[in-house]
């Protein structure tokens, strides 16, 4: 690789993984607060909550990557602009097709990134996130175990404990069940335990809780009548009090991408999704990828046109925002269709290529021959 191919890429490479980093940190930060505020309220650890935002780590740089591609090119093509260094090489006889050749070996590189991020590290996240789900929504206990505090584990459930033992021995129980509306029920007790029951003809032991001394309170608004009813001891069921959907849910980004193109049936039947949903995710990898290459040509190619001003070239930094807006308004325009019939999958593609079609038209244009206004001014007068 020429020198100076091998300084640009350099340049481009350095400040890309300063945008990345910046813009992951963003966006981690804010995801990371979410995460926070569900699963600390869920009395789960801090170790939990680290595992999550570790897990969450790939879906975020695959968010912010192409962003950081655009940035970088963006940034270093206007520095070295307005350092002349690009009039210097321009000079020495590069064309603007020569000295694209850094951003697209850079836009490459980015996009052999983003295809491991979409295809293999984001699924393979994904994945363990779905297992953990599964393990912290089976860990009942956990999310009703907190002493002092109103808890609503679902929708229409208010559960609350006094105190606790160290042996487990609950105190001052109240749980309030409004999921029926027309016949709400409340349930207290001066001292409660959580067990695991093995009910279930499966061999699956289900918690319960076993209420000591207590009250419950049956309410029919059709009669208008409250039933009240005191035990020594009454079983209560609690599995079906935590809804396990308040956690992250699973999406298609578990399944392969090759089994997506191949298999879209079958991966249909397990996730329920339509056909058309399941193709263009997996084309919707492919193509995501693909944008880091448009995102680092537009990005160079739109700061080569126009002459040189005292003012920098913030308008074409600007044009070139418009022309990324519009290929991110293609790929959400072709995306409803193909949700719609899974055989338009190619139209998926169309945003890359108007991408790259608009590179091939930003850099022919400012490869083409120039001539000073003036001396055109006075060839036109004299003729």
């Amino acid at each position: 690789m020429p020198r100076f191919d091998r300084y640009l890429l350099s340049q481009l490479m350095t400040l890309f993984a300063f945008f990345a980093l910046v813009l992951v940190a963003i966006y981690w930060i804010n995801s990371a607060v979410r995460l926070f505020d569900q699963l600390i309220s869920d009395n789960q650890s801090s170790w939990v909550f680290l595992e999550y935002t570790a897990l969450t780590l790939p879906n975020v740089i695959r968010n912010t990557l192409p962003m950081s591609v655009f940035a970088a090119a963006v940034y270093v093509t206007n520095r070295l602009s307005g350092d002349s260094e690009l009039v210097v090489m321009q000079a020495t006889g590069f064309s603007p097709w020569r000295l694209a050749r850094p951003a697209l070996i850079f836009g490459l590189i980015t996009t052999m990134m983003m295809m491991v991020m979409t295809n293999y590290l984001v699924p393979a996240s994904q994945q363990q996130i779905q297992r953990r789900n599964h393990e912290i929504a089976q860990n009942v206990t956990a999310r009703l175990l907190s002493e002092g505090s109103f808890l609503h584990p679902s929708a229409g459930v208010t559960f609350y404990i006094r105190a606790i033992d160290e042996d487990g021995t609950l105190h001052d129980v109240f749980l309030s069940d409004r999921r029926t509306p027309l016949e709400p029920q409340t349930y207290t007790a001066a001292r409660a335990y959580i067990i695991n029951a093995n009910d279930d003809p499966d061999g699956v032991p289900e918690p319960k809780m076993v209420m000591v001394d207590g009250l419950a309170q049956d309410f029919h608004s059709e009669t208008g009548k409250l039933f009240t009813t005191h035990f020594q001891d009454f079983s209560y069921d609690i599995g079906g009090l935590v809804n396990a959907s308040d956690y992250l849910g699973v999406s298609l980004r578990t399944a392969p991408t090759w089994q997506m193109m191949t298999q879209p049936e079958a991966i249909s039947k397990v996730t329920g999704d339509q056909i058309g949903r399941i193709v263009q995710e997996a084309h919707g990898r492919v193509t995501q990828s693909l944008l880091c290459i448009v995102a680092a040509l537009i990005g160079f190619s739109a700061l080569q046109i126009g002459g040189f001003s005292r003012f920098g070239v913030w308008k074409q930094i600007i044009f070139a925002i418009l022309l990324l807006v519009i290929v991110k308004f293609a790929e959400g325009v072709v995306t409803g269709p193909v949700r719609k019939n899974a055989v338009l999958w190619p139209l998926l593609y169309l945003p890359v290529v108007l991408g790259l079609v608009m590179s091939v038209l930003l850099l022919w244009w400012a490869a083409r021959p120039r001539r000073p206004r003036r001396r055109a001014r006075m060839a036109e007068v004299a003729a």
